[in-house]
């Protein structure tokens, strides 16, 4: 049973697998996914290695979810993707950043409650016609 456990969190989080709805962004696809995006757009960075980002990672995957077709909810992986990172002045993970039009609109580092994460899609959909 506990090895059942394991193997669902560890492939809820850990690699290539998150989630149906959520989009994993790369440094190949930032600049189209996020940056250019139409709709606010949510990117987790995150790291395998940081057990905070893996316990906030099923909240992620259920806001992809929820929000689909309303605003791009997805993960970044910082150590795969330095450069990224490194742009974007991730200086810690859990980083959670709301970019609309391009730019970074919202951010909070740390881990949050749905709701919280939720309230900072909302603020942005609510002036998407502004």
């Amino acid at each position: 049973r506990q090895s059942d456990t394991y193997q669902s969190q560890s492939n809820s989080g850990v690699g290539r697998d998150v989630g149906e709805k959520m989009i994993e962004f790369t440094e190949e696809n930032f600049q189209a996914e996020v940056l250019d995006s139409d709709i606010p757009v949510l990117v987790d960075y995150w790291s395998q290695y940081c057990q905070p980002c893996l316990m906030l990672t099923p909240v992620v995957e259920a806001l992809a979810a929820e929000y689909e077709g309303k605003a791009k909810v997805g993960k970044l992986n910082a150590v795969e993707n330095p450069g990224i990172a490194t742009a974007q002045q991730v200086q810690g993970l859990p980083t959670l950043v709301i970019y609309k039009n391009g730019q970074q609109v919202d951010r909070q580092m740390g881990m949050f409650p749905k709701d919280f994460i939720a309230n900072m899609i909302d603020k942005q959909l609510d002036t998407a016609a502004t």
